[in-house]
């Protein structure tokens, strides 16, 4: 596999001690090899940092930055972290090499095979940006490939879901007020969005991004066109006032027109950090 081209992984880390190990020797084990990681560390307060270190020492191909900012609206008024980790994405997007780009949650794993299963689908469809499905953390899967054969014999109705599918679901889920707005959006403030009575403007339909959306693989050609976004632009956020991964996925697909997702259950989401 060493033909193929350098694949960047993100992980962006905020005081994640309990669980970066796993989650960047989740990726340090994937089948396909020529990686570069990147951790970017968001103003963690634990041992976060040593810990990267610590396996940074192993393994040459991983590489750590500390967040350089904070970002003063992280927490709303209700306590809640809802530009979790966007920033240190984009910071993220500024140091990568690679052509293509993934990230993985610094609270989370994946299976061995995650990056080369999306990288082969990428190549099979022609797609620009690819993304698979999540199954429950559990340790006993950790350094395990998925039977991708053996798991599309035994569900047959296994599909990719294709461009314009993704791209009619974004249109769905758009508010039918956002393209008048256009700029003017992001003057006005989140919690005037979600408002009773108004909310269905700002709103078009809760569908989820289909997949996984945290961790897509999509081409570098797109980091010129789309990144991750603050809060009061994201056209795709979640009702509670996060979704930076649905914002940025929808605005990829609809962007480019290239996005595909197969529901092969590739990514461990520990359920209980979120």
């Amino acid at each position: 596999m060493t033909d193929h081209p350098l694949i960047s992984v993100i992980i962006p880390a905020h005081n994640n001690a309990r669980t970066i190990r796993t989650a960047v020797e989740s990726m340090t084990g994937q089948t396909y090899k020529n990686l570069e990681i990147i951790i970017i560390d968001d103003n963690s307060t634990d041992d976060t940092g040593k810990i990267v270190n610590e396996v940074g020492q192993r393994d040459k191909r991983i590489s750590y930055y500390k967040l350089p900012y904070d970002d003063p609206h992280r927490i709303n008024k209700r306590g809640r972290n809802i530009n979790a980790g966007y920033s240190a994405r984009n910071y993220g997007l500024e140091k990568t090499r690679g052509e293509w780009i993934t990230f993985q949650d610094a609270d989370d794993a994946s299976l061995a095979n995650r990056i080369e299963v999306q990288y082969d689908l990428a190549q099979k469809y022609g797609a620009i940006h690819v993304c698979v499905d999540w199954q429950k953390f559990d340790e006993s899967l950790l350094d395990t490939s998925l039977n991708i054969e053996q798991f599309q014999q035994e569900h047959p109705d296994l599909a990719v879901i294709h461009p314009s599918e993704i791209v009619a679901l974004a249109h769905k889920t758009k508010g039918p007020i956002i393209p008048f707005l256009g700029p003017l959006n992001h003057l006005i403030p989140f919690e005037w969005k979600r408002a009773p009575l108004i909310n269905k403007l700002f709103f078009g339909a809760l569908d989820p991004y289909p997949g996984a959306g945290n961790s897509p693989l999509f081409k570098r050609t797109v980091i010129a066109k789309v990144r991750f976004r603050p809060l009061s632009q994201r056209i795709w956020p979640s009702f509670m006032g996060r979704g930076a991964d649905r914002d940025f996925n929808f605005q990829v697909a609809e962007t480019f027109r290239s996005s595909i997702v197969c529901r092969l259950p590739l990514y461990l989401w520990r359920m209980e950090y979120r």
